[in-house]
């Protein structure tokens, strides 16, 4: 699997943003996706899981703001993230794993990262 994002950017807060991720070598629903970030120097943490069985979860963070979708003919992974916040500035990675459900295990194939920044 390799995972190409886009979308990152520099907004103001309140506004919004939405990051793609291209998966090469199409898994037929074998992998859980997820959205990470990361700022410098501290642990990459989860934002967004889409499981291959369809679940969704969310960090407490981002609920409500943010949505993550696939579109299984494109084969690119969707974060759409509203009502951004300087707290959200992070490099955002791409991730997936081949397992059924968010959480059962790490991930292990990353993208780049994309960059977002959120300051006015």
């Amino acid at each position: 699997v390799q995972l190409v994002e886009s979308g990152g950017g520099s907004v103001q807060p309140g506004g919004s943003l939405t990051l793609s991720c291209v998966i090469s070598r199409p898994t037929a629903g074998q992998h859980t996706m997820g959205w990470t970030r990361q700022v410098a120097g501290k642990e990459r943490d989860g934002v967004a899981c889409l499981g291959a069985d369809d679940s969704i979860s969310y960090a407490d963070s981002v609920k409500g703001r943010f949505t993550i979708s696939k579109d299984n003919v494109k084969n690119i992974l969707y974060l759409q993230m509203n009502d951004l916040r300087p707290e959200d500035s992070a490099m955002y990675y791409c991730a997936a794993v081949r397992a059924r459900q968010c959480g059962t295990l790490p991930y292990n194939y990353w993208g780049q990262g994309t960059q977002v920044t959120v300051s006015s």
